[in-house]
């Protein structure tokens, strides 16, 4: 067990503790990790293939599916197998640069993640206020372009972060409370001034999410006013039930992640360990029920996966 048990004192190593005050519990913990885990992927990786073999799913919308199926496949996977090697084998070793990369996947794919559900809030508006310009407004080719967008934005954000915490100095502590290299939890080991760090990744967070946020309610706040002025209430019902299950996910998405990051920055008095695990919720679930979420509320998805699935 000694290559396991790596000690503080390497220069090239961070020593990830996992979950601090649960170390007992966890072998527990890593099964319902490992199952959710198993599920987004499954679910994930479904939507993928069925929207990838049928042509008639060739569509604005269900491209969309899968940017945020890849998004939350790269999201997961980038903090869950290193996860369970420290839950399973207490391989908690992980190497400067295995930390800052690891880092860049999680918080590059969770705003990608954001940009996909603003696209596809833009979607939802174009498909109820000018469905008769839909297919011409909203082509596959313009949804390409704009997840192209979305991903640029995403690395040229987050790649700042962690070449600035490359330029910290780390003494003695070289020990992350965490599971994964989370920014904040990096940036408070360390022996330097991590102010600028600290600074950027709070403005970060209130520039992507913030506008993020308002683009998603601005465009809400139109889908509200175009429906409230149909007179049929059917047609107040149908126009409704196509954007619940996005309002689903972007309440997932956007809950634990805004709630995490506040009181992991302001909220000293938390236990840590509630911290992670807040961390973890916007992790495993949103890309757990996703698929499965869409899967139920959309018809021509649900028939699909039906038809393949039979097929086994």
């Amino acid at each position: 067990m000694a290559v396991f048990n790596l000690t503080p004192s390497d220069a090239s190593t961070f020593i990830l503790t996992g979950i601090p005050g649960l170390e007992a519990a966890h072998i527990w913990i890593s099964i319902p990790f490992s199952m959710f885990y198993i599920i987004s992927l499954l679910g994930n990786f479904m939507v993928l293939f069925v929207v990838g073999k049928e042509q008639t799913l060739h569509k604005p919308m269900f491209l969309l599916f899968c940017m945020l199926a890849l998004t939350d496949i790269s999201m997961s996977t980038s903090v869950v197998p290193k996860a369970l090697s420290i839950f399973w084998v207490n391989l908690k070793g992980i190497t400067v640069g295995g930390c800052l990369t690891q880092m860049f996947f999680l918080h590059a794919a969770s705003v990608m993640h954001s940009a996909v559900l603003v696209t596809m809030a833009i979607d939802r508006y174009v498909a109820i206020c000018n469905p008769l310009r839909y297919a011409t407004i909203l082509t596959n080719t313009r949804i390409a372009k704009l997840g192209l967008v979305g991903l640029t934005r995403a690395v040229l954000f987050m790649m700042p972060l962690p070449l600035l915490l490359s330029r910290l100095p780390f003494c003695a502590n070289r020990i992350i409370p965490h599971m994964y290299c989370e920014s904040i939890a990096v940036a408070k080991i360390s022996c330097g001034d991590s102010t600028v760090n600290n600074m950027y990744g709070l403005a970060m967070a209130f520039l992507v999410i913030g506008l993020d946020l308002t683009l998603i309610a601005l465009s809400y706040s139109l889908i509200m006013r175009a429906v409230l002025r149909i007179s049929s209430k059917e047609a107040h019902q149908k126009a409704l039930s196509t954007c619940t299950a996005h309002i689903c996910v972007i309440l997932m998405s956007y809950t634990p992640f805004l709630f995490s990051n506040v009181t992991h920055r302001f909220g000293q008095a938390i236990a840590p360990h509630i911290h992670i695990i807040l961390g973890n919720f916007y992790i495993l679930i949103p890309p757990m029920l996703n698929p499965i979420i869409y899967g139920v509320k959309t018809k021509e998805l649900r028939e699909k996966v039906g038809k393949y699935i039979c097929r086994m």
